[in-house]
């Protein structure tokens, strides 16, 4: 039986390693909420009381952590002290580029086989089990990290060598976020001149503004029965979490001299909603302050 050492049990990674335990796989859990780990347990876990426990015997270790310091931390001083030099090490958590190089120099430096691969979908896809998956890897490590990966996946895509899962992650987010922004001022515009928003809907989804948070994310409650605009924008893909992709996103471009205007406005907008109170909202919500209706989300 494959033993997969799974440390991060949050929102994204619960599911994630529930969905590990479903595959048939010994999972050994960790976070530092036991609230969390008694979750995992729940969904065919097995309890760890620490990092060095998890992934004392694993063929894998897969972590979902909430920033590159964590990270950093956790590999270089846990997981390559008491991992076994076969397992695997998968870091799914969303990133800066230059901690996932360095902590994949680290691993690779101490005979460790390492990939960087954030993922896309929000929690309902890690509940689900079907994820895109972003892996940055060595060509010849990519079969190996996808067998791991699959449980949990509906896609895995090999971006390139280290890092580039989180630049595949953040460019993705990044026109996600400036995606969704168009599509709720477009149904807010709809609003104001009269314009039927479930006509729009149907309108704008078979013409030249189709788009994916238009079709499968609608942020207009009716039209898209899974959407979190239909559960009050509960769930899904958290404001704040978009917030902190977009703000990666400017920090790479920063770096790499690219220029990404859109992107910097759709930050400035995202800082303003969870500034105002409401990131744990779902990042469609954004629609509410567009419409000026932000007393909706707290009703």
């Amino acid at each position: 039986m494959t033993r997969i050492a799974f440390i991060g049990l949050g929102n994204m990674g619960a599911g994630m390693a529930a969905n590990q335990a479903k595959a048939g796989r010994e999972v050994m859990a960790f976070d530092l909420s036991q609230a969390a780990v008694d979750k995992a347990v729940a969904a065919g876990c097995r309890p760890a009381a620490s990092v060095a426990e998890a992934v004392k015997d694993a063929d894998a270790v897969i972590t979902m952590l909430p920033a590159g310091q964590h990270v950093r931390g956790v590999y270089g001083e846990q997981v390559l002290a008491h991992a076994p030099k076969s397992a695997l090490l998968i870091d799914c958590s969303t990133i800066d580029i230059d901690s996932a190089r360095a902590v994949g120099e680290q691993a690779k430096g101490q005979g460790f086989r390492f990939a960087d691969a954030p993922v896309s979908g929000g929690i309902m896809a890690a509940e689900a089990g079907t994820l895109a998956f972003m892996v940055g890897c060595e060509t010849a490590d990519y079969a190996a990290f996808e067998a791991i990966l699959q449980p949990m996946a509906r896609v895995v895509f090999h971006a390139g060598g280290s890092g580039s899962g989180q630049a595949a992650k953040i460019c993705n987010n990044m026109l996600l976020g400036i995606s969704m922004i168009g599509v709720c001022e477009a149904f807010a515009l709809a609003e104001k001149l009269g314009l039927d928003p479930e006509r729009f809907f149907e309108i704008g989804s078979k013409s030249s503004g189709q788009c994916w948070s238009l079709t499968t994310y609608c942020p207009w409650p009716g039209p898209v029965e899974t959407a979190p605009s239909n559960r009050g924008y509960e769930g899904g893909f958290l404001s704040a979490l978009m917030l902190k992709d977009l703000k990666l996103a400017q920090e790479a471009a920063a770096r790499a001299g690219a220029s990404t205007p859109m992107g910097a406005q759709a930050e400035a907008l995202y800082a303003l909603f969870d500034g105002l109170g409401y990131g744990q909202k779902d990042f469609s919500a954004m629609l509410q302050m567009f419409r000026g209706r932000l007393d909706e989300l707290t009703a």
